[in-house]
């Protein structure tokens, strides 16, 4: 980072001690909770806050905390359970993006079962996986589509290539989750007092800001969406600082608009519809997942196959839930950096590379909380 970098973010980091200071000054509620709490929900927020050693500019009475912004760790053991069931039948090409193949399941991996004989393939697209179902059509592909809003589009426009292309042999297991939901999740829980959340730009550029007005109007919390650099993430927490009455703005103006992006959403509620999602660390949220409408039914995996994954077990000792929540941080897991590392994970917040547990073992020389190897 250069000296002109540098000095940016030393003057932000001051802008925010002061604004930080005289929020506390006014906010007895905050003072009270002994500070201000802000909460980042999106996994490449995770992966910039330690890979820039932000904690460290932090002022006395601010915390950020990691939330449920990472798609492949808040993916319930169960479901992680029937990805592995897939790819042990004969006939099946289980095909996903690459975080999700070393995610240890209950009882095994899909790395696991590839080294056994199961037929697993990573792909950078799920069109990759259309156009691999129409060059083997004697095989079953099943994409595994995980993630937010940023990522269900492409999903519901491979669907409907596929319909166009008449692949039969195409079928997603849909785990897709949607962002709004949790936030409220975690509000209503109230384990911990959240003054505000960074919301995901990703997410944002497709829901827009709508979605969130909740979290001010019903909670009295903030929000500010942020970019990605480590200058729009002090911003954006000086923008949460700076708030005397709970609102949400935007601090990624150059990519994340207030309307969001119509046309994605047309695609997802084409071909998908509001169920109810398991989430790790939260449990079953209502309206939080999506499920395909019946006329793209003949897509769905969960249909077309049937598959008993059998009772989920959770590891042994390990407090990725506790994490995804805000409730602790990654160093207080007594596996962290011992049992528990990114060549040897126990659970899914340490193999996705948007892993709260890996960014910060990754990075932990840099970040505040470096207690994991004591």
């Amino acid at each position: 980072m250069g000296s002109r970098a540098a000095e940016a973010l030393r003057r932000l980091a001051a802008e925010l001690a002061g604004a930080a200071a005289e929020r506390l000054a006014a906010d007895t509620g905050a003072r009270a909770a002994g500070g201000l709490t802000f909460m980042e929900v999106c996994g490449t927020h995770t992966m910039a806050v330690s890979r820039y050693g932000l904690r460290d500019l932090l002022p006395a009475g601010v915390r950020l905390v990691s939330g449920p912004g990472c798609p492949v760790c808040v993916t319930a053991m169960r479901d992680l359970d029937l990805v592995v069931a897939l790819a042990r039948v004969p006939e099946v090409t289980v095909v996903t993006f690459g975080d999700l193949v070393r995610v240890p399941s209950s009882r095994t991996s899909l790395v696991e079962e590839r080294a056994a004989g199961a037929d697993v393939r990573v792909v950078y697209s799920p069109a990759d996986a259309v156009a691999m179902a129409a060059a083997e059509p004697a095989r079953q592909v099943v994409f595994v589509g995980i993630g937010f809003e940023t990522t269900a589009p492409t999903v519901a426009a491979a669907v409907l290539e596929a319909q166009a292309r008449a692949a039969g042999n195409f079928s997603v297991l849909c785990l897709h989750k949607t962002m709004p939901a949790p936030l409220r999740a975690l509000l209503q829980l109230g384990e911990t007092r959240l003054t505000g959340f960074i919301l995901p730009g990703h997410v944002s550029v497709i829901t827009g800001t709508g979605c969130y007005e909740f979290v001010a109007a019903e909670f009295g919390a903030g929000g500010v969406v942020s970019g990605f650099e480590a200058p729009d993430v002090l911003e954006s927490l000086l923008m949460l600082a700076r708030q005397r009455e709970p609102a949400i703005e935007i601090q990624y103006r150059r990519a994340v608009h207030p309307e969001g992006n119509p046309v994605a959403r047309e695609f997802m509620a084409r071909v998908f519809e509001p169920s109810d999602a398991d989430w790790r660390g939260l449990g079953v949220i209502p309206g939080s997942g999506l499920a395909f409408r019946e006329a793209f039914a003949g897509f769905d995996a969960r249909r077309r196959f049937s598959v008993e994954p059998g009772e989920p077990l959770e590891p042994k000792g390990c407090r990725c839930g506790d994490v995804l929540r805000g409730a602790l941080d990654p160093s207080g897991c007594r596996l962290f950096g011992l049992r528990c590392t990114p060549e040897t994970p126990v659970g899914a917040c340490m193999v996705s590379s948007e892993g709260s547990c890996a960014a910060h073992y990754r990075y932990r020389a840099l970040d505040d909380d470096g207690r994991g190897l004591a």
